[in-house]
């Protein structure tokens, strides 16, 4: 993968407080927002037992949001240039690789868990051994494989010889098949996002109709219920929308001009800002999945208040003991 902050043009100048001094605050900020909040999100998790497919994709999320977090150090000094040279090589070769096949791991686990749900709340008489933990443990690893075997390919096929002129561009580190190949893993990586953003579209809209026509004949708490799904629903769409569709949006014309010589400069460093931005919003992603597993994670919520000596409010502790008793849609919605 190209590193993130390089510039895309031989001849291009890029504005140095974006690059140098903005662009590494902001990553500052969301690495320490990201070991810290994925750390306690980790120490939490230690004490849940994996006792469904649901638990067992959020604890690989979180160790991908940790993983994905201590690369942002790299990318921070050797945009920075605090750093010597070879630091952008680093970048090039091991740590830009390493973020963007977590970030795909994470987005293909947020899709295995709304199929999860979609499937346990519309069709829950045909639950089968697909949703065991065993068979959820497989399939994390099968994706851990699959995108370690998409990306790897982009660390050896980075084996140009470096020097501090051509390490500003990542490509020119590449081999002509390394250019090939990241250009089509580019391509694998796109097909997935969009696939499992339609999928988790499909997912949560069969939930919500599906709540809806629940209590249409059952309306006793109906309201409360409706609302709590609605809002998990919302939640999950727009962190998904606001840190992911952005750079995928702008990934394609940001590629062909790493990739081609027919890109104006003007172009190239249009391009270049978009995707920066949009690919800190998808760093940023780091920091908002803790904060979702609190909302809508009912285990995590309760071991967290327990380990850190709080108590949850009289309502909450109503409204947990009512999801306790209620039937299973309402289950597995309130834990999503």
């Amino acid at each position: 993968m190209l590193n993130s902050s390089n510039t895309s043009g031989n001849h291009c100048i890029y504005s140095e407080i974006i690059k140098k001094q903005a662009l590494p605050v902001a990553y500052a900020f969301i690495f320490l927002g990201g070991i810290l909040l994925n750390g306690v999100a980790a120490w939490v998790f230690l004490y849940i037992p994996s006792k469904t497919s649901f638990i067992v994709y959020l604890k690989n999320i979180v160790i991908a949001d940790l993983i994905m977090s201590l690369t942002f150090p790299f990318k921070i000094f050797a945009d920075s240039e605090i750093g010597p040279w070879q630091l952008s090589v680093v970048v090039c070769r091991f740590s830009a690789v390493i973020f963007y096949l977590n970030m795909y791991i994470s987005i293909t686990l947020f899709g295995l868990i709304g199929f999860d749900r979609c499937y346990k709340v519309v069709k829950p008489q045909f639950v089968t051994s697909f949703h065991t933990v065993r068979c959820s443990k497989i399939i994390c690893v099968v994706v851990w494989a699959l995108q370690i075997f998409i990306s790897f390919p982009n660390i050896i096929l980075t084996d140009q010889s470096p020097t501090k002129d051509n390490s500003k561009k990542c490509v020119n580190l590449k081999s002509t098949l390394g250019v090939h190949w990241h250009t089509t893993s580019n391509y694998i990586c796109l097909g997935i996002f969009w696939i499992v953003f339609l999928l988790l579209i499909v997912f949560y809209s069969s939930i919500a109709r599906k709540i809806y026509i629940s209590h249409q004949k059952f309306r006793r708490n109906s309201k409360l219920t409706r609302k709590k799904t609605n809002r998990n629903i919302f939640t999950i769409m727009f962190v998904f929308i606001i840190c992911f569709v952005p750079y995928h949006i702008g990934r394609i014309p940001y590629t062909l001009s790493q990739t081609s010589s027919q890109y104006t400069c003007q172009t190239q460093k249009m391009l270049f800002y978009i995707k920066e931005l949009a690919l800190l919003l998808s760093a940023a992603n780091v920091c908002l999945d803790p904060i979702i597993y609190v909302f809508l994670c009912q285990p995590f919520k309760e071991r967290l208040y327990q380990k850190l000596h709080l108590k949850l409010k009289v309502s909450e502790e109503l409204e947990n003991s009512r999801s306790r008793r209620s039937n299973a849609i309402c289950d597995t919605i309130i834990i999503p």
